[in-house]
């Protein structure tokens, strides 16, 4: 039986190919949930996707997140993703493009979500992840870091934290590290 989905497939493939029609491109199950995942998002207004490859390319995207609320209000940060093609068992691969002053983001933008490592599961879809990195912005968290120094000053001192943030997000050095402006 599979022999003859096979032989099906081939002429179909071969019947377009002689009649000039564009050949179908076959979609990977990863496309095909990522296509459900992504019609059916549900984004806050603070959130925003874009195909910066154009809509054929569904597995490559970026995510803006402009925070309305929390240390971060008002600057704008872009994620890129990275879906494989056996999503949803493996989750995107997600990197903060933007340099982000952030206990959970790192300096290379590396991102340090939960839903992106060990609580990952099937069931979960880009919209889990999205309002996740948005949660981020909104109450970051000192308890899981990847940047070491802003959570201890974070847990520590959070006014002082804030200062940094602000800093950051208007351009400036926070020692020797330079932040462009996302504001």
């Amino acid at each position: 039986m599979i022999r003859l989905f096979k032989v099906k497939e081939k002429q179909k493939e071969d019947a377009e190919n002689n009649t000039g029609g564009t050949p179908v491109k076959k979609q990977c199950a990863g496309e095909l949930r990522l296509h459900k995942d992504i019609t059916e998002l549900n984004l806050p207004e603070a959130c925003k996707i874009s195909f910066p490859n154009g809509q054929d390319d569904l597995m490559n995207f970026e995510v803006s997140i402009k925070p309305d609320e929390g240390y971060y209000q008002n600057g704008t940060f872009v994620f890129s993703f990275e879906v494989p093609p056996i999503y949803p068992h493996d989750a995107p691969k997600v990197k903060c493009k933007t340099k982000v002053y952030h206990p959970n983001i790192d300096l290379e933008g590396n991102v340090c979500l939960n839903v992106l490592r060990e609580d990952w599961k099937p069931v979960l879809n880009i919209n889990t992840i999205i309002y996740g990195l948005y949660h981020l912005f909104t109450e970051p968290n000192h308890e899981d870091p990847l940047n070491h120094d802003a959570a201890e000053l974070l847990r520590d001192s959070p006014a002082y934290f804030e200062s940094n943030v602000r800093m950051a997000l208007q351009g400036g050095y926070i020692g020797d590290e330079y932040f462009e402006p996302v504001m």
